[in-house]
C-alpha cells in the first residue's frame, strides 16, 4: 500500500473514532444506562478490526488502558485487632497468679483459726476472745483476759478496775508466710517489752523469727507470758505527758526495732527464765 492510500485509511478510521467518541459523549451525559452501553461498545470497539490495522500499520491511538488504582492498604478488623490483643500474654501474669494464691491461703487460715477461737470462746471463762474490726476478716480486736493473777500487772488491773488488754492484730496479704502486726490498743503499758503506740518486742512478730505454723492463739499466749516476763505495769503518765499510743507511732516503733534487732541480733535469755 502506497504511503497516500495509508494516509486515506487512518484519517477516514479518524472520522470512525471521532464520531464514537461523541456518541461515548452523549451516552455519558444521558445516564447510568447510556453509559454502560458506551462502555460496552468502546470495549468492543478497542478489538475492532480498524484498531487492529492501525496498529499494523504502525500507528497507535493516544487512548490507553486504564490504570489500576492503587489505595491504602486495608485496615485489619475489629475481630482480627481483639485476637491480637488477647492473644498476647500478659507480663504480670505470674505475679497476679501469686497474688491470689496468697490471698486465697490467707483466708482459708484465718477462716480456719477464727472458728477454733470461736469454739473456745463457748468455754467457760476463755483466756481471750476475739471480735472483727468493721467485719473485716483480715483485721482482729483481741481482748486478752488471763493475765497471771501473781503479778504486779495483774494487781495494777484490778486496782485501776480493767477487765483485759486490747490487742490489734492486723493480718498481710502475704500471711501466714510473713508475721501479723500486733500490737497494745489499751491500756497503756510501761516496760513489758511494751514500746511506744503500743508496739510489742517479740521475736516471734519479726519476719526472722515467724514460722507459719504459728497460730494467733500461740500468739496471744507468748504475748501474755512476755508482758508479766517484762514487768510490765499500767502507766501513769496521762495523755498530755506522754507520746502518742497510735497505729502510727506504733509502726515506726516496730520498724526501729526490726533493724536494730536485725543488726546487732536477739539476746537468748538464761535456761532459767525458760
Amino acid at each position: 500500500m502506497t504511503s497516500r492510500a495509508k494516509d486515506k485509511v487512518v484519517s477516514a478510521l479518524n472520522r470512525l473514532f471521532r464520531k464514537e467518541g461523541e456518541k461515548n459523549e452523549r451516552g455519558e451525559q444521558g445516564g447510568a444506562p447510556n453509559q454502560q452501553q458506551s462502555g460496552s461498545s468502546s470495549s468492543k470497539s478497542q478489538g475492532s478490526p480498524a484498531r487492529r490495522l492501525l496498529r499494523h500499520a504502525g500507528y497507535h491511538s493516544g487512548v490507553t488502558p486504564s490504570e489500576e488504582q492503587v489505595g491504602p492498604p486495608a485496615r485489619p478488623s475489629t475481630a482480627s485487632i481483639f485476637k491480637k490483643k488477647t492473644s498476647q500474654p500478659s507480663k504480670d501474669a505470674g505475679a497476679t497468679a501469686l497474688e491470689v494464691h496468697q490471698k486465697s491461703v490467707r483466708t482459708r487460715r484465718l477462716m480456719k483459726e477464727l472458728q477454733d477461737i470461736e469454739r473456745s470462746q463457748r468455754k467457760e471463762n476463755p483466756a481471750f476472745t476475739v471480735e472483727l474490726i468493721n467485719d473485716n476478716l483480715y483485721d482482729w480486736h483481741v481482748r486478752l483476759y488471763s493475765i497471771d493473777q501473781e503479778s504486779e500487772l495483774a494487781n495494777d488491773m484490778r486496782l485501776h478496775d480493767i477487765k483485759c488488754i486490747s490487742l490489734q492484730l492486723t493480718f498481710p496479704e502475704n500471711f501466714p508466710f510473713v508475721p501479723p502486726f500486733m500490737r497494745v490498743v489499751s491500756p497503756r503499758i510501761e516496760k513489758g517489752f511494751v514500746m511506744e503506740g503500743g508496739a510489742i518486742c517479740m521475736e516471734l512478730l519479726t519476719p526472722r523469727g515467724w514460722a507459719s505454723a504459728y497460730t494467733v492463739e500461740a500468739i496471744v499466749m507468748q504475748f501474755a507470758a512476755s508482758i508479766v516476763k517484762g514487768q510490765g505495769r499500767i502507766s501513769k503518765k496521762t495523755k498530755s505527758s506522754s507520746k502518742d499510743f497510735n497505729r502510727n507511732s506504733a509502726e515506726e516503733s516496730f520498724r526501729s526495732l526490726v533493724k536494730t534487732h536485725d543488726k546487732y541480733g536477739w539476746v537468748t535469755p538464761p535456761l532459767a527464765d525458760g
